[in-house]
């Protein structure tokens, strides 16, 4: 977590990653009402997956897409889309994936800033950053050799962003940002495992798809919006 800073640029940041939700929501429809659903009283907090225990224990469920003999993998590259659904998928597979095996903690950090916009007054990468497993603990991951695999069962835009667009269409043209909520499946594995473990996952992404420009992630929100 951010620590406030005796210096103004410091403090700035704090308060940007403190009001995440509320500037995201109001850039998405600029509407209070969507504002107020997705932090009302009540709301599940958001399922951005937690790091893997280090030593992890074999699950019942199958693993099926992540073996013990799985090739690694790649850093995560955006792919060059315009649609939203699209890409918050891709965004989340992304988020949800990693492979200590092949690259370090701060190469997949590095990565996944990469799918952020470059319009640095919408990107939150501190939201991106939480979904990473600290340096410390992807140490310890690693000497397990553990990593994850993801199948995305589907995204959508959530009801309130729906609604709220059809009530005000035109408040997405400042920013053309969009809610999307994806679920899916992460499967995780580690040497020595003969299945692994499986645990789904879902999130709200804000996505940047302005016209003519391929989509950008802009953040994870802080909750999950049906």
């Amino acid at each position: 977590m951010a620590q406030h800073s005796p210096h103004p640029g410091g403090a700035s940041r704090v308060r940007r990653r403190a009001l995440l939700g509320a500037v995201v929501l109001v850039v998405l429809v600029a509407l209070a009402g969507l504002a107020a659903y997705l932090t009302r009283d009540g709301r599940s907090p958001s399922k951005t997956p937690a790091p893997p225990p280090s030593s992890p224990v074999a699950s019942s469920s199958p693993a099926a897409p992540a073996g013990p003999h799985t090739r690694p993998r790649a850093l995560p590259v955006p792919p060059k889309t315009h649609d939203p659904i699209t890409y918050g998928k891709a965004a989340a597979a992304a988020l949800w994936s990693y492979d200590t095996r092949a690259y370090s903690q701060a190469g997949l950090r590095k990565a996944l800033h990469g799918w952020l916009t470059t319009e640095s007054k919408y990107a939150d990468p501190a939201s991106v950053d939480k979904v990473v497993p600290s340096r410390a603990l992807w140490k310890e991951m690693a000497a397990n050799g553990q990593f994850a695999t993801v199948k995305v069962h589907e995204g959508h835009f959530p009801n309130a962003f729906t609604q709220a667009l059809q009530e005000d269409p035109g408040a997405i043209t400042e920013a053309y940002v969009y809610a999307v909520t994806v679920s899916g499946k992460q499967s995780i594995a580690w040497k020595g495992s003969r299945a692994g473990g499986a645990e789904s996952r879902s999130a709200t992404l804000a996505v940047q798809c302005r016209p003519n420009h391929p989509c950008a992630l802009v953040g994870v929100m802080p909750s999950v919006a049906p």
